[in-house]
């Protein structure tokens, strides 16, 4: 038996390192990358959704300068984690650039998710800083905001006044508590 036991700690460490290796290599591999068309459907899919789900969301989306989408964010980890997806910079109703986010966790985690993300860059100057960057990492390049609701489903004051604010979607609804921070955006060449 002690044969049987000492196999999993000596190679457990290995094969996690393998495994999230090969996941970020798959997940940041240009040949898996999705179309413009894919992306298009999947933002306008991710927007109906949102809408639908807070109108003081919608609302506040109406006045931001320009909006960052990510349909599809996976996350996945064992002890090591890692998180991908690919959007679209949406500003006056129309799709203008294509972008991916991902960042890398450690800690103890287990399992998969899908969630949508979307930044809503209310200033023009919060805009500008994120399209002129070289890369843009939340929380070194700006400060996103996560929104907060009060009673009634209104959009916390204090939230709705920053220049960056961002929502978190899963399956069942809006995602409270999370964080955008460290993850990195970059421009997707089409």
């Amino acid at each position: 038996m002690t044969t049987q036991h000492s196999f999993l700690p000596q190679h457990l460490g290995k094969y996690l390192l393998s495994l999230f290796v090969i996941t970020v290599a798959l997940a940041t591999n240009p040949a898996q990358a999705a179309s413009k068309v894919e992306i298009d459907a999947y933002v306008s899919e991710a927007l109906k959704k949102f809408y639908k789900t807070s109108a003081a969301g919608k609302n506040l989306a109406s006045r931001a300068k320009g909006m960052l989408i990510f349909p599809r964010v996976y996350k996945a980890g064992i002890g090591i984690g890692g998180e991908y997806g690919e959007g679209a910079l949406r500003i006056g109703g129309t799709n203008v650039a294509y972008y991916s986010t991902a960042s890398a966790s450690i800690g103890f985690q287990l399992g998969a998710q899908r969630k949508a993300q979307l930044i809503l860059f209310m200033t023009s100057d919060a805009l500008s800083t994120f399209r002129n960057s070289d890369g843009w990492e939340a929380g070194v390049d700006g400060s996103v905001a996560i929104a907060t609701f009060g009673a009634g489903g209104d959009i916390d004051t204090k939230t709705a006044q920053k220049p960056i604010i961002g929502f978190i979607i899963s399956n069942e609804g809006l995602m409270y508590n999370l964080s955008l921070e460290g993850s990195k955006i970059t421009q997707l060449q089409r």
